[in-house]
Formats: C-alpha cells, sequence, structure tokens
C-alpha cells in the first residue's frame, strides 16, 4: 500500500471518457509521490505534538520531584510528610489541557479561513512553544504550570483541527484516509515518545527537576520543525483556489500528484474544486452570519451533529483512561507503572499503522464497526476481573487477575488504534463541504475536546466511588458509538470530498453508500448548488471555463469511473 512503485490506473474512466476528455492524459500515477509522502511525514507532526503533550503528563504525577513541587503535603501520622495529588489538583492539571485545545480548535477556524492553513500551523507552533516556557519555569505553584498547560493546549487544539484539514485538501482521493490516519498514527508516536522519556528520565533524575523539564523541553523539537517546515510546502489547493490564485492550486495538486497538468486526475480535481466555489465569492456574511448559514444549509445540521458526537465517542472509547491515569491504574497490580505505560504505548503506536492500511482496503464503516465490538469485549472482561477478582487492598493477593488487566489493556489499544483512534479524524476531515469545513471541523473537534477535558477531570473521583466498574460505562459507550456509524456514516473509501458532499446532500443511505455511484461532475454541482452547500452559483459553461482555465465541462458519463487501486509494477 505504501510503496512508491504502487500505481493507480485509468483504465475504466478512459474507457468512459467524453469528447471533451479526448486529449486527456490517462497514464498510471503513483499511489504515493514523494510530496505525498513528504506532506504525510511532516503535517502529521501536529499529531505528535498533540499526543507527545498529553502523553506526557501520566508520568509526571508519579514523579517524586514534581510531586515536591505542585502535590499536596500531609502528615502520615508519624512525622513524615508525604506529597500527594488530591482529585481535584490532578484534574485540573490534567484536564486544563484540553480546555486550551477547546478553545484554540474553535479560534483556529476563523484565522484559517482569513490567512491561510499553512500559516496558521506556524503561528499555532510558536503558541504551543510559549506554553512550554510557562511550564519549565514554574517553581512551586501548581497554577503556573495548570496556565503552561492551558496556553500550550490552546496550540494543540489549533493544530488538531488545522493539520487534518489541511491533510484533506491537499491530498489524492485514493489515499486520503491514510494520510489523515497518519495524524492519529503521529499522536501515538507522541504519547509513546513521552512514556519512553518519562521512564528514562524517571530512572536517571527521579529526585531532580530534570526529570519533568527535560521531557517538556524535548517538545520544542517537535513545535520548531513543523513551524517552520510547513513554510517549504505550498497552500492547499481549495483554499488557493478560493483566493483567486489557480494555476497554484493547478500546481500543487500536479506536485502532490505526480501529475502532469492535462491528466485526468487533474482535470476532475480543478473541476470539482471549481464548481464549489464561485458562490463564496458572491454571498458575503459576517462570522455569526456564517455560522447561521451553515447550520440553516441543508444536511449541515445533520453533518454537524455527526460530527460532534463521532468526537464525543473516540474519547468515550475510553482509552484515555489508560493513557492519562495507566500510570496510577497499574500501581495496583504491582508492575512498574512507567513500564506498563511504555508497553501500552509501545502497542498502540505499532499497530496505528494497521489502522492505515485497514481505512483505505476495508473502508471507514466497517473498520469502526467492528473495533466497536472489539472494545466493548475487552473493557466487559477488564470491568469484570479488576471489580470482582482484583483483591483492589493487597493486590499482590492476586497476581493472576493483575495480569489479566494488563492483557485486555493492551488488547483494547489494538483495537483503538487500528479503528477508532486514526479513523475518526479521517471522517471528520472529509464530511463537509469546503465552503464550510473550517467552522464545521472545529465544531466537531472541540467536541472531541470537552470530552476529553470531563474524562480527564473526573476520573479520579469516578475511579475512587465506584473503582474497576467504570470500564462498564465505556463498555456501553463503544456500543452506542458502533451503532451511530452503522445507522448514520457515509463510506467515504475512494470518493472524491465532492462526491462524499453529494451523497449526503441526496440523503444516500449510510447502509447503501460504500456501493453508490455518483453522477457526472456537472451534475454534482447542480445538486449542490440547489442544496447550497456549494460554492457555485453560476450555471454556464463558458463562466466554468473562464473561472477554472479552461477545466470546466466535466465528463458526462456515470462515474463508475473511479480511478482504480491497483498494483502495477
Amino acid at each position: 500500500m505504501f510503496g512508491f512503485n504502487n500505481r493507480v490506473t485509468f483504465d475504466n474512466v478512459r474507457e468512459a471518457r467524453t469528447e471533451k476528455e479526448r486529449d486527456l492524459d490517462y497514464s498510471p500515477l503513483p499511489r504515493v509521490s514523494g510530496r505525498s509522502f513528504a506532506m504525510g511525514l511532516l503535517v502529521s507532526m501536529g499529531g505528535l505534538i498533540f499526543g507527545y503533550d498529553t502523553g506526557q503528563i501520566s508520568g509526571f504525577l508519579e514523579m517524586p520531584d514534581f510531586l515536591h513541587r505542585f502535590g499536596e503535603a500531609s502528615d502520615d501520622g508519624t512525622g513524615n510528610i508525604t506529597y500527594s495529588f488530591s482529585p481535584v489538583r490532578s484534574g485540573v492539571i490534567v484536564g486544563l489541557l484540553s480546555i486550551g485545545t477547546l478553545i484554540g480548535a474553535l479560534v483556529a477556524a476563523p484565522i484559517a479561513d482569513k490567512i491561510g492553513r499553512r500559516f496558521s500551523v506556524s503561528i499555532w507552533c510558536v503558541v504551543v512553544s510559549v506554553g512550554f516556557i510557562i511550564q519549565i519555569a514554574s517553581q512551586h505553584a501548581y497554577a503556573q504550570i495548570v496556565v503552561g498547560r492551558f496556553v500550550a493546549g490552546l496550540g494543540v487544539g489549533a493544530l488538531s483541527l488545522l493539520v487534518p484539514m489541511y491533510q484533506a485538501e491537499t491530498a489524492p482521493p485514493w489515499i486520503r484516509g491514510a494520510l489523515v490516519c497518519a495524524y492519529q498514527l503521529f499522536i501515538t508516536l507522541g504519547i509513546f515518545l513521552a512514556a519512553v522519556f518519562n521512564l528514562g528520565t524517571y530512572d536517571h533524575l527521579a529526585d531532580s527537576s530534570a526529570s519533568w523539564r527535560i521531557v517538556i523541553g524535548i517538545g520544542w523539537v517537535f513545535t520548531i520543525g513543523l513551524g517552520l517546515g510547513i513554510l517549504l510546502f505550498s497552500e492547499t489547493p481549495r483554499f488557493a483556489y478560493r483566493q483567486g490564485r489557480v494555476d497554484e492550486a493547478r500546481r500543487t495538486l500536479m506536485r502532490v500528484y505526480a501529475a502532469p497538468e492535462n491528466h485526468w486526475a487533474i482535470h476532475v480535481q480543478m473541476e470539482e474544486i471549481e464548481s464549489k466555489f464561485r458562490a463564496e465569492s458572491q454571498v458575503k456574511t459576517s462570522f455569526v452570519g456564517g455560522y447561521v448559514e451553515m447550520f440553516r444549509a441543508p444536511r449541515m445540521g445533520y453533518r454537524i451533529a455527526l460530527g460532534v458526537a463521532l468526537q464525543m465517542f473516540q474519547q468515550l472509547t475510553g482509552a484515555n483512561y489508560f493513557f492519562y491515569y495507566g500510570t496510577t491504574v497499574f500501581q495496583s497490580v504491582q508492575i512498574s507503572s512507567f513500564i506498563t505505560q511504555v508497553i501500552l504505548n509501545t502497542i498502540n503506536f505499532g499497530v496505528t499503522f494497521i489502522g492505515l492500511y485497514l481505512v483505505e482496503h476495508y473502508g471507514r464503516r466497517k473498520s469502526l464497526i467492528v473495533g466497536s465490538v472489539w472494545m466493548f469485549i475487552c473493557f466487559l472482561i477488564f470491568a469484570s476481573v479488576g471489580h470482582f477478582l482484583l483483591d483492589i487492598a493487597t493486590p499482590a493477593n492476586t497476581p493472576t487477575a493483575g495480569i489479566v488487566l494488563i492483557v485486555f489493556a493492551s488488547v483494547f489499544v489494538l483495537g483503538f488504534a487500528t479503528t477508532w483512534g486514526p479513523m475518526i479524524w479521517t471522517l471528520i476531515a472529509e464530511i463537509y463541504p469546503s465552503k464550510y469545513r473550517a467552522r464545521a471541523m472545529a465544531l466537531a473537534t472541540a467536541s472531541n475536546w470537552i470530552w476529553n477535558f470531563l474524562i480527564a477531570f473526573f476520573t479520579p473521583f469516578i475511579t475512587k466511588d465506584i473503582d474497576f466498574r467504570y470500564g462498564y460505562v465505556f463498555a456501553a459507550t463503544n456500543v452506542v458509538g458502533g451503532l451511530i456509524v452503522y445507522f448514520f456514516c457515509m463510506e467515504g473509501q475512494g470518493r472524491t470530498l465532492e462526491e462524499i458532499d453529494t451523497m449526503y446532500v441526496q440523503r444516500v443511505s449510510p447502509r447503501k453508500s460504500e456501493k453508490w455511484v455518483p453522477p457526472p461532475p456537472e451534475e454534482m454541482a447542480r445538486i449542490r448548488r440547489e442544496a447550497g452547500t456549494a460554492d457555485d452559483v453560476g450555471d454556464t459553461s463558458e463562466t466554468n471555463t473562464a473561472a477554472s482555465g479552461g477545466v470546466a465541462g466535466g465528463p458526462q458519463q456515470k462515474r463508475s469511473d473511479e480511478p482504480s487501486h491497483e498494483h502495477v509494477v
């Protein structure tokens, strides 16, 4: 799947070409071009920053120096002073990052629409770096750590919106799902690196502030790399086109696709981008009016609610229960909590590669539904063993139960990291039309961060009262999440963003969406015009041709003309 020698062929569309398409190039294209590969690596660094910042705090809560500086002192009754975090303090330290990310995700949307996706990424990398500085400079005031995590969260939240958006608006349709999933892959890499660095500094610098300051400081490498590296790439073709930079949009597509200007894939992408553009240039709305218009557009309320629900249930899978509080949870089974975190995060990172394969070969719907069932079973066993078989007061009395907990936590991570972890970001990046994508993705991403905060803040209180029975809650929410995918999500595997938009506008049954045959681009443009989700209000081919530099007037055939994903040597 990831080899540069694999090709995407266009024999089926060449057989169905119209008179206008006789002179187009239909030669095979590389499935993954050098440019798209580089984009996937660099832009996904935003996910690494996200994962690294969220993953490190689990270890900090158990580090002696961090506890001494920011914990609460108490007398154990023998004159010895001990330090610990109350549920409120640990919840605030962990959860304020999520409040920052919530605000960052909402604020980033209008900024990205104004100055572009590329420069926005650089600006928010600076914000993350400032948050790191505030945390490293903290001495004994836990409020400063909280403020630093909040500021860093602003940047992390913005990047969680911008990175999937950049990838979705630039990537070829046959690898778009895998590239957006690469964002989640890098999140898992960030969490894994945080766990490894935590283990290393804990083993060698446990009683020094370097045990946590070094870990935070390493984050600058990633933020500086992304903030400067993104400037080496072009703006997304869809944003460039909306700014009137048609030639730049075409050149970007040519580089990412590794295709000549007259190739059928470039022709169709430019045609579909152009067909959605013109209404936006003629209808101007205020900031608030833009949101009102978005909610009133046909099927946009449905899609916004779906995006919000999907991001909510990604958090309610229960994955962050392990990643935020894993070191604390596994102390109860007499195994080094830091080593356990490294084990879980190694699995989380390694198996996400499987998710990149599944999303483009088995589709979104099937993979997510199977993932829901998988995680439901894991949490059912995890909660039952933890509550009924583990001696919570003296875990050493029940070593077998402790091992079972770790095994099923690992099996759970396998299911999450290959399905709900990466694929929700893919769905959110592709279900909205370009006219509303930034705003709608901001709302959906905000949902993710709200629930991220709620789980981070309330988990200490809940586990204190109901111990491992908390797992039954996540078992139930995994079932609900799977049902939402089954009844409401369209299958976007191999589809262009414009075709996915048309499926929602036409109210295609999600259960039949995999076999839906898209109409020709001109017909899709008409459907979206009438629905109000397109950027097109003109209806003359002459206008189309002028606006797009001669690429309007698309194929007239029924589009069973999606490029075939054959592997050609």
